[in-house]
């Protein structure tokens, strides 16, 4: 009776009560997938789809870059309004003396008459060339704002892109280390049984097999937030199909920082807008001059009086608009050397910013390359064979259950953090993309 006592625990005990719960569990997490519906395992796989696919609908459809183009085209209108000249204005006179009806004046009085005229106003020579090149300035940075933007949408679209990539790696992985995870779990159970472990190392390692269930439900969680954000990016409906991301790999960069620094100098839109904005405040500095200058105004009158007693007259009128109040003037010339001031200053700002992240990017770019060379040389080969050893050792009696347990998660975070550096490596060279123009990645290259 005794002996039965002593055995009981380890057959039909708390371990294979809690078993029994985790392998529901895991039957519930692995055949429903989030973003699919009710999915199981045995149906087909999702097509990948490349990320140069993914950039090509996302500037056909994507709003935020449609409503920067259409901002861009409706300035490109704004030159040809400014540089027109002022339209004509006409005139009709007519001057009874006596009576009220139209054209019976003829009859009443010598001084009727009917007038014809036409005037014109003509701004001082050079005003309307200033403000049609203010517009066009205008024009180019409304252009450099949407390619500004383009290249926003773009580079977030890679990033969430890689961040999908990295969570289908992570998920795979956890999957399989799952296995390992039972290996050790099976060698703990024999160890128990056998009389040489204890119970609460099979408690354990079904703990942690509940926890890498956990984990796995989160990744399915974090995935579906990217589906979501990259669904809204490219337009598409919240219930249309998920997005299968290829594999995740690194490439390699080899364009150096003072590459990457003058190309970001010449072909940032942020810094050339800047540029544009500085340009259009000199125009507007030599706009706010003319306007010191007068304008003026021609016009011309026919008079038609009694044809039977007088002759036609004709009258030509040339008048000058000087400005009289030159408070207004020099207010706004000085308002214009203000903004030209600090449109300078920004430029400077943004010049220093962009170059401060753009050195930042390429900071994480190379150490994320060397600490994936040390992951894959060093650390994960490493603690593969180590738990693999401690693996063995425990089941020959020569290491406990937690150095094990230990071993086991330095490998699944050790894999974990070289695949979040392999993605990190890849948003780096998306942003550094996004500021200099340059096509670091072979979907850039091919896009241009």
């Amino acid at each position: 009776m005794n002996s039965m006592l002593q055995r009981s625990p380890r057959t039909v005990g708390a371990p294979g009560l809690i078993k029994s719960a985790v392998c529901a569990l895991a039957i519930s997490v692995f055949l429903v997938r989030p973003g699919s519906g009710q999915e199981t395992p045995h149906q087909q796989p999702r097509p990948v789809t490349p990320l140069a696919e993914l950039m090509k609908e996302a500037e056909q459809n994507n709003p935020q870059i449609q409503a920067a183009r259409d901002g861009w085209q409706a300035a490109r209108q704004v030159p040809a309004q400014v540089l027109a000249s002022p339209d004509p204005q006409f005139q009709l006179q007519q001057v009874n003396v006596g009576s009220p009806r139209p054209f019976a004046g003829y009859t009443n009085s010598d001084f009727a008459y009917v007038g014809l005229g036409a005037s014109l106003d003509i701004p001082y020579p050079g005003k309307l060339k200033l403000r049609g090149e203010a517009a066009k300035r205008d024009a180019d940075i409304a252009d450099n704002r949407s390619d500004s933007v383009s290249r926003a949408v773009l580079a977030e679209i890679k990033a969430a892109y890689f961040q999908l990539g990295y969570l289908a790696e992570t998920l795979t992985l956890l999957r399989d280390d799952g296995r390992l995870l039972k290996q050790i779990e099976q060698a703990a159970e024999a160890r128990y049984r056998s009389g040489m472990g204890s119970q609460q190392d099979v408690l354990l390692a079904q703990v942690q097999e509940t926890k890498l269930l956990r984990d796995i439900s989160m990744h399915h969680l974090e995935a579906g937030k990217v589906q979501t954000r990259l669904k809204q990016l490219l337009n598409r409906p919240q219930p249309s199909p998920d997005i299968e991301a290829s594999s995740l790999s690194e490439t390699p960069l080899t364009t150096s920082f003072d590459q990457l620094l003058s190309a970001l100098q010449a072909q940032n839109p942020d810094i050339s807008a800047a540029r544009n904005t500085i340009a259009r405040e000199k125009v507007r500095v030599d706009a706010a001059r003319k306007d010191f200058s007068p304008d003026f105004n021609l016009g011309y009158m026919y008079e038609r009086t009694d044809p039977a007693h007088f002759r036609a007259y004709n009258q030509i009128t040339f008048g000058i608009k000087i400005p009289l109040h030159y408070a207004k003037q020099r207010s706004e010339l000085a308002q214009a050397e203000a903004e030209l001031s600090r449109s300078r200053n920004e430029l400077e700002a943004q010049s220093q910013q962009s170059a401060s992240e753009l050195h930042q990017q390429y900071l994480i770019a190379e150490q994320a390359a060397d600490v994936l060379k040390i992951y894959r040389e060093g650390l994960i080969p490493q603690t593969r064979a180590t738990v693999e050893a401690g693996l063995a050792a425990y089941r020959n009696n020569r290491l406990d259950f937690q150095a094990l347990l230990t071993s086991y998660l330095d490998v699944l975070r050790i894999e974990q953090e070289k695949w979040q550096s392999v993605a990190d490596h890849e948003i780096a060279l998306a942003r550094l993309e996004q500021m200099t123009g340059l096509p670091l990645r072979p979907e850039s290259a091919g896009k241009e």
